[in-house]
C-alpha cells in the first residue's frame, strides 16, 4: 500500500522555518476587575506580574470594598505569552486599573494590535476612563464582562447601553479563571481588529481611486 510523504529535500539543506509575527494586546480596565487573572490564565509561560500588597496608605484610595479578598494590586503592569499558530505569538500586557498608575498606559499601548476593557458589572463606572482612552486613541477593542462566580447583575444590552459605546464593538461575557473563556474573548478581540484593518484599507483604496481622476485632469 502506498502511503503520502513529504519530498524528500536534497542531501545537506535545512528546513527554514518561518519566524511566527509578534503580537501585542492590551489588558485594560479597573481596580480588582481581574486583569491579571485574565493574563496569567491566558499565558503559557509564568507569567510576569507586579503584584504589591495593599497598604493602609492606599485603603482611601484602592476601594475594595466589593472585592473584599484582593489584598494585592498590580503597581505596574502583567505580562504573558500565548502561540495562537505557527504564525502569530500573542503578547498580553495588564495595564495597572489605578489613575495614579494612568501615565503608562501611553507606553503599554504602543504598538498594540487592540485591547480587551474589562468590566465587573457592579462597577461600571470603574471601567470608563479605559473606554474613553481606547475611543480617543482609535485602537479597536473589545469590552469582557467578568462574570464572578456566574453572577450577573446587568444583562449585555444595559451594559452597552451604560458603556455608551459604538454598536459595532463586541461586548462578550467571560471568566477570567477559564483558559478556553479567555482565549475566546482574545480570538473576538483578534477578528475585530481584522475588520477594523479591512476597513481602513478598502476607505483607503477608495480615496486612492477618487484621487486618481483629479489627478489625470490636472495633469491634462
Amino acid at each position: 500500500m502506498a502511503y503520502d510523504s513529504a519530498p524528500e529535500r536534497p542531501a545537506g539543506t535545512a528546513t527554514r522555518q518561518r519566524q511566527p509575527v509578534p503580537v501585542k494586546i492590551l489588558v485594560a480596565g479597573g481596580f480588582g476587575v481581574g486583569k491579571t487573572t485574565t493574563v496569567t490564565t491566558a499565558s503559557e509561560i509564568a507569567p510576569l506580574t507586579t503584584e504589591a500588597e495593599m497598604t493602609s496608605v492606599a485603603a482611601g484610595v484602592d476601594n475594595n470594598e466589593l472585592v473584599p479578598t484582593k489584598t494585592t494590586t498590580t503597581v505596574a503592569m502583567d505580562f504573558g505569552r500565548i502561540t495562537i499558530d505557527e504564525s502569530i505569538k500573542l503578547y498580553i500586557f495588564g495595564t495597572p486599573g489605578q489613575d495614579r498608575f494612568g501615565f503608562m498606559w501611553s507606553d503599554l499601548a504602543k504598538g498594540a494590535l487592540g485591547a480587551i476593557v474589562l468590566v465587573d458589572d457592579r462597577r461600571l463606572d470603574d471601567c470608563f476612563a479605559a473606554v474613553d482612552y481606547f475611543e480617543k486613541l482609535g485602537l479597536p477593542f473589545v469590552v469582557g464582562i467578568n462574570r464572578f462566580d456566574g453572577m450577573a447583575n446587568h444583562d449585555v444590552e444595559t451594559i452597552r447601553w451604560a458603556l455608551a459605546i459604538d454598536p459595532v464593538v463586541p461586548v462578550v461575557e467571560f471568566d477570567a479563571r477559564s483558559f478556553h473563556s479567555v482565549r475566546d474573548a482574545i480570538l473576538v478581540l483578534l477578528e475585530e481588529a481584522l475588520v477594523r484593518a479591512r476597513t481602513r484599507q478598502a476607505e483607503k483604496k477608495r480615496q486612492d481611486a477618487d484621487a486618481s481622476p483629479a489627478q489625470a485632469d490636472g495633469a491634462a
